[in-house]
């Protein structure tokens, strides 16, 4: 059976656990990501918790500096919490990285 649009995030999507913050939305910023031809993986980090108060409200996503490889930080922030996810990329440097960057927060906002 040939890989629809969900299937995508799936097979780019790693680490020792899958978690998303924000429910559907959450997976949907995940999904957009993720249909970049140069997004090789997107690993999810630990949920932290800024402050008590009430669960859910408006998620945002920003993919944020790429390291000296050109990989990039996604943070994902819902209500009072928020999630870093790490982005490997298939450049090898800080300017193709930053192109990236630009390119995926330009999809994020039209998105």
């Amino acid at each position: 059976m040939p890989a629809g649009p969900t299937d995508k995030p799936k097979s780019k999507l790693g680490g020792s656990h899958t978690t998303i913050i924000g429910e559907r939305q959450g997976k949907k910023i995940v999904a957009l990501v993720s249909q970049h031809p140069e997004v090789k993986k997107i690993i999810p980090s630990v949920i932290t918790v800024r402050a008590k108060g009430a669960s859910g409200g408006i998620i945002t996503g920003k993919v944020q500096r790429p390291d000296e490889r050109g990989n990039l930080r996604l943070l994902i922030s819902y209500g009072t919490s928020s999630q870093e996810l790490r982005i490997v990329t298939t450049v090898g440097d800080v300017l193709e990285g930053e192109r990236i960057m630009n390119e995926l927060n330009a999809m994020l906002k039209d998105g």
